[in-house]
């Protein structure tokens, strides 16, 4: 396992618009827990500064000139298999984000995200996980809505959740695991697993999949 748990994470950015480039940059710097090692304009660039710089994460641009993103984290998993790779894109669209996981990319999140769900997704696949931004997880789940694996969730008008378990609720649905809750919302992880509990009583709900369909199904989370 290649973690990064413990020390900076080693950023190259690869972004061919020097404006946005350098705001991301700006960003990042601001964090004790990323350094940009390096920048690349375009595909080609960055894999020659890969091989120069070893960076743990890839931070790219899906289109570029010369040679794009695609192209790019195919040939950096190819050649850079311990490289993780993290797609920041204009397209919310879950064709590219399909084509992106399929090539070997880690993480896909759009470029209106926040500073801190950048970073969170950032460590994250730093440390072997997977992230896709929340906009892609809650509109697969929503597809799931009409399917009859929806059909034997109850539906209840009157539930009432407190903001924290709403919290809860929603980085589950993200995918998160106890402990990336905890860290997130700087608390234990002992809280983490009571508001699951109470989710899951409140819901009558069994376990994960069913109270996620729950929250779909009953607006909680759309």
């Amino acid at each position: 396992m290649n973690s990064t748990a413990n020390k900076t994470i080693k950023v190259l950015l690869v972004e061919d618009h020097d404006i946005v480039r350098q705001g991301i940059k700006a960003l990042l710097a601001d964090n004790p827990d990323t350094l940009v090692i390096g920048e690349a304009r375009h595909g080609a660039e960055a894999i020659e500064k890969v091989k120069a710089l070893h960076p743990d994460v890839l931070l790219m641009d899906l289109n570029m000139p010369v040679m794009n993103g695609l192209e790019c984290t195919r040939q950096v998993k190819k050649d850079f298999p311990e490289v993780k790779v993290l797609i920041l894109s204009m397209h919310d669209n879950e064709n590219y984000l399909i084509d992106m996981l399929e090539a070997g990319a880690n993480g896909y999140i759009l470029k209106n995200t926040s500073k801190d769900e950048l970073l969170f997704a950032i460590k994250k696949i730093a440390n072997d996980g997977i992230y896709m931004g929340p906009e892609f997880t809650l509109n697969m789940l929503a597809k799931y809505k009409a399917s009859k694996g929806f059909t034997d969730v109850p539906k209840q008008t009157d539930i009432k959740l407190t903001d924290r378990e709403m919290d809860v609720l929603h980085l589950i649905a993200q995918g998160l695991t106890n402990v990336e809750m905890a860290r997130k919302l700087f608390t234990s992880v002992r809280t983490i697993e009571t508001r699951r509990k109470k989710l899951l009583d409140k819901t009558k709900t069994t376990n994960t999949a069913t109270l996620i369909r729950f929250a779909v199904l009953n607006g909680l989370i759309k």
